[in-house]
């Protein structure tokens, strides 16, 4: 089988390849892999199969047609840049967000009609395709109204992706990823990065910054979690799934303080004590057009699964990020 994976440098990608390589992907061994991203890749420790470590930018011409040359089985489309860049740079945002997922299916669309060529495609959608005013918990047929770049150029990849799949051109599937917490490294230009850095910073002796108030309540997964949603979105049968190919995941909805205490009662007082409450209200007023908290029923039903508490999140964190061997 061979994968094809975009975004592969990243903290997703990264563990993705990871439990490929551990696991192969639904009992079938993974003999060959092709991962891309703005920076060479690192190498899979362990594969034995052969691996394609590339870097290029999606966007650029042919890029997408050298990629579906190969022909690869399964596609994780993970590439993209994050909320607050793509606010920040409305044109980088639609060109790496949308025109560089739009090339990406219709060089699969130009290989089918070649030769037939369906591949499964998994794509990373995210729950920033909801905006304000919202219900609690937002249900399955909630309709999209995005309020950010990002968010805008996700639902519209979401409804390319439903059309190529209607066509026949791709089998894909849409995640709509929570907020993943928590994230492990340093932080990115997300805005939702403060999540988890008051968590993991304060894990390790470092102290963090709060710009929000305890009673912002949003929707959140770990990253054990948003590796199994892909996984399980590769390896399902989407008969169930039918024409609405785009999911909302399962996923904790918590306030900050909820948070914090779920970090008092696994790290202690200690690591509190290392959050800093420094309010900024341009972030507190993004955050009050964030999603709360879905149903996700139409997930659940099709077996995806998340954490029941945020003290599974955190010691999940410690057990992937702080225990494991590097």
């Amino acid at each position: 089988m061979h994968i094809l994976i975009t975004g592969a440098a990243g903290m997703l990608g990264r563990k993705v390849v990871a439990r490929l390589v551990r696991e192969g992907l639904a009992g079938r061994e993974v003999s060959a892999l092709t991962l891309v991203d703005v920076i060479v890749p690192d190498s899979p420790v362990g594969f034995l199969g052969h691996a394609d470590c590339l870097s290029a930018d999606l966007s650029t011409n042919s890029i997408a047609q050298q990629l579906i040359d190969g022909r690869p089985d399964v596609i994780f489309h993970l590439a993209a840049i994050v909320s607050g860049e793509a606010e920040a740079d409305f044109e980088k945002g639609y060109r790496i967000n949308l025109d560089s997922t739009r090339d990406l299916f219709e060089a699969i669309r130009h290989a089918h009609l070649a030769d037939g060529y369906r591949p499964r495609v998994v794509f990373a959608s995210s729950i920033a395709v909801m905006g304000a005013p919202l219900p609690y918990p937002i249900s399955d047929t909630f309709h999209t109204t995005p309020l950010t770049s990002y968010g805008t150029q996700k639902a519209i990849c979401e409804l390319l992706l439903a059309d190529y799949s209607r066509h026949g051109f791709l089998d894909g599937i849409g995640i709509r990823l929570p907020t993943i917490c928590i994230r492990p490294g340093t932080p990115n230009k997300a805005a939702s990065g403060f999540f988890s850095n008051i968590l993991r910073e304060p894990l390790v002796g470092k102290p963090a910054i709060l710009p929000v108030p305890d009673s912002i309540r949003h929707w959140h997964t770990s990253p054990r979690s948003a590796v199994g949603f892909m996984i399980h979105a590769a390896t399902m049968e989407l008969g169930a799934v039918g024409p609405q190919r785009n999911l909302s995941m399962p996923g904790l909805s918590a306030t900050v303080g909820e948070q914090i205490e779920a970090l008092r009662r696994v790290a202690g007082d200690s690591a509190v004590a290392l959050i800093r409450r420094e309010p900024d209200a341009t972030i507190t007023r993004m955050c009050e057009g964030w999603a709360p908290g879905f149903a996700a029923t139409r997930a659940r039903a099709l077996g995806f699964t998340a954490e029941d508490s945020f003290d599974q999140i955190i010691r999940a964190h410690i057990e992937d990020e702080l225990h494991a061997p590097h």
